[in-house]
């Protein structure tokens, strides 16, 4: 610590991101990054992008993007808001939507960004446990507050609300800003975009990092009533007016047109999903079912960090959180067919030595 440090930066505990560890024939499903590669079309409009062109600042409203964006998800470019990764737009939501002087609600076992957001904001925090079954309860939340979070499907869990859970929601909680993080919906879960238009104060955010396969890129964005992306873009254009490069901007576009790319790999990530499900299932893991690009799944007779640790010697590596309620637990992202046959025998060999 520092003597020079802000008092605000003495009280922060730092998010700590999944390991980018540097090893050689590395099996990685740790970061529920995708395992198939970024759509073609993405690829060639970066190429493009890289040139002289790159000596201009990028559109600061990003305009291509977001008109993309609006007319995959049949909304108006008023209705979209774009910035660096949706760690970013989650960060502008705290500072622009939620209210202080009442507690903001997310889950106890949710994305561990929200509580250092609180702290880096001066936001009070509530956490709502999930129930037995580790599922966001919505009822838990019908109670004062100053903003609601939490993930759609959740993270680390995996586990999904309905569109009609979350609408009850909506028509009880009137007087703040709903915010649902939908980083991992493509794989399962009901995008609450459609309820958009009927209820003004919720805010959907998403990202191109999982479903879209670019998470090197940095582009997320969140979608809702015109009067709360005016808001974004005000503490935007007051923090960094070009939050995305040219680059970016090309890339996700051409990604989010590429509509036949994004079902094909979607659909191999369920189906390697649902087939890794079985058999790790059939080994004795007991699995959270999951609308997510990841399983999280316990074993009754084997510790969880032992698990990890023998996997981690076989090159393999999965996400271990020590945290309350899920210290026996492990995230595993889904790869493609070869790692999850990789995994799946590494975990035979552990189970039955």
């Amino acid at each position: 610590m520092s003597k020079f440090w802000s008092p605000i930066v003495h009280q922060l505990t730092p998010y700590v991101p999944g390991e980018q560890p540097k090893i050689s024939n590395l099996i990685k499903l740790n970061t529920n990054e995708n395992p198939y590669g970024p759509s073609p079309r993405a690829l060639n409009a970066i190429e493009i992008e890289v040139g002289n062109s790159l000596r201009r600042y990028s559109d600061p409203t990003s305009e291509r993007l977001i008109n993309a964006i609006a007319q995959y998800y049949q909304l108006k470019p008023q209705q979209v808001f774009v910035g660096n990764g949706s760690d970013e737009v989650l960060a502008h939501t705290f500072q622009a939507l939620f209210q202080h002087g009442m507690p903001l609600l997310f889950p106890d076992i949710t994305y561990s960004f929200y509580p250092v957001y609180c702290k880096l904001y001066g936001i009070e925090g509530k956490i709502i446990p999930l129930n037995n079954n580790f599922e966001v309860d919505l009822g838990d939340y019908l109670r004062p507050n100053g903003g609601i979070i939490f993930p759609n499907p959740n993270a680390p869990t995996g586990h999904g609300v309905g569109l009609g859970v979350i609408e009850r929601l909506l028509k009880h909680n009137t007087d703040s800003v709903i915010v649902i993080d939908e980083a991992y919906i493509d794989f399962g879960g009901e995008s609450a975009v459609a309820l958009i238009d009927e209820y003004p104060n919720l805010l959907v955010i998403q990202t191109f990092s999982k479903s879209r396969s670019l998470a090197g890129l940095r582009v997320g964005f969140a979608m809702g009533n015109p009067e709360l992306i005016a808001g974004l873009v005000r503490v935007k254009d007051s923090f960094n007016s070009y939050p995305l490069d040219s680059i970016a901007i090309s890339g996700a576009a051409a990604a989010m047109q590429d509509r036949t790319h994004f079902e094909y790999t979607r659909k191999r990530i369920i189906a390697s999903r649902e087939q890794l499900t079985a058999e790790l299932e059939a080994l004795g893991f007991d699995i959270i079912p999951s609308q997510a690009n990841f399983l999280f799944v316990t074993h009754p007779q084997h510790d969880a960090v032992a698990l990890a640790g023998h996997l981690r010697v076989r090159n393999i590596i999965v996400r271990y959180f020590n945290k309350p309620r899920i210290d026996q637990y492990l995230r595993i992202t889904i790869g493609n067919d070869d790692e999850c046959k990789k995994l799946v025998s590494a975990l035979k060999e552990i189970i039955n030595s």
